[in-house]
């Protein structure tokens, strides 16, 4: 027996004693139907959970059993709605039934505006360092006022581009937020490859880096490298339209609540750094733009004559 098919066997059986056990915590009232008698065992039958789900009965038993059948997204959903699975248990589901797609979808199921209201509060309680949550893309989730103050071109954008890595790769030489840029960018595309090592054929994921390579030669050249390394505590240079220099030291603490996601804290080094930051919280220099802020907003209202409005 090769290694690949006893894994699948035993994955199978764990997948097939999970589904058991949640069928078996759930009552025929719960989903309306009779109670019945004389049941000889706890929650529904393998039955009642097939016709709920729409799937076939000899399917469905053969999925319990762990027998090697096709489980698409769409028929494990409606298994999954009919025992009332919550996010977790159908991430659990999906890898059990070997559907990567699907369990990439419920794990990124995080997004702006949805995190957790006590991770929201983390980050508001973080008063004088800035702080934002992001996923393994980069992706960001969340950020607190004063996260607001040192980044305000970050927070601006879109969702669809609030991105740190992407912006990091298309933002304007004549704005970038990062002093140290060249320094930087190696590191957090060797992050991103590492990331990717446990994401690799999910849609998302290759959408995204296709989409990066798209936009920037320099990316594309870097992705190439195969670089990896970990998220780790090191120090970035940054610039502020109001400050030409904030060195901070940036450290990222995993969320295990939300799996794949991160809070990362930026800590002033220095004491001109300190007392920057302590202005822009305070309010000091938020109207202040760079010089070529009037430039791009012509541009940007020229491709979208809704903004001339704002």
């Amino acid at each position: 027996m090769s290694v690949t098919t006893s894994v699948g066997g035993t994955r199978r059986a764990e997948l097939g004693a999970f589904l058991r056990s949640r069928r078996e915590r759930i009552t025929p009232e719960d989903v309306g139907l009779p109670p019945g008698i004389r049941r000889r065992t706890a929650g529904l039958r393998r039955e009642e959970v097939a016709m709920l789900a729409g799937v076939g009965v000899t399917w469905y038993t053969w999925l319990e059993q762990g027998r090697p059948i096709n489980a698409s997204t769409q028929v494990l959903d409606a298994v999954a709605r009919t025992l009332k699975l919550d996010q977790p248990e159908r991430e659990h589901l999906y890898r059990l039934a070997d559907v990567p797609e699907a369990a990439a979808a419920a794990d990124g199921a995080v997004q702006a505006g949805q995190v957790a209201p006590e991770m929201q509060g983390i980050l508001d309680g973080l008063t004088t360092l800035p702080a934002s949550i992001m996923n393994e893309r980069f992706d960001i989730l969340a950020w607190n006022h004063a996260y607001a103050v040192l980044f305000p071109g970050v927070v601006r954008q879109p969702a669809c581009e609030r991105n740190s890595l992407w912006l990091s790769f298309t933002y304007a030489p004549c704005c970038h937020p990062y002093l140290n840029r060249d320094e930087q960018l190696g590191m957090l595309v060797a992050q991103l490859r590492a990331a990717y090592g446990r994401h690799v054929g999910e849609a998302a994921w290759t959408k995204f880096v296709r989409r990066l390579q798209a936009a920037s030669p320099e990316f594309t050249k870097l992705w190439a490298q195969h670089e990896v390394a970990s998220t780790s505590t090191y120090l970035k240079i940054f610039r502020h339209p109001a400050h030409d220099r904030l060195v901070m030291t940036t450290t990222s603490l995993g969320i295990h609540a939300a799996p794949g996601t991160r809070m990362v804290v930026y800590t002033p080094a220095d004491d001109v750094t300190c007392a920057a930051v302590a202005s822009l919280i305070a309010g000091d220099g938020a109207d202040a733009r760079y010089p070529c802020w009037a430039e791009h907003r012509r541009h940007r209202e020229s491709s979208d004559p809704a903004l001339a409005a704002q």
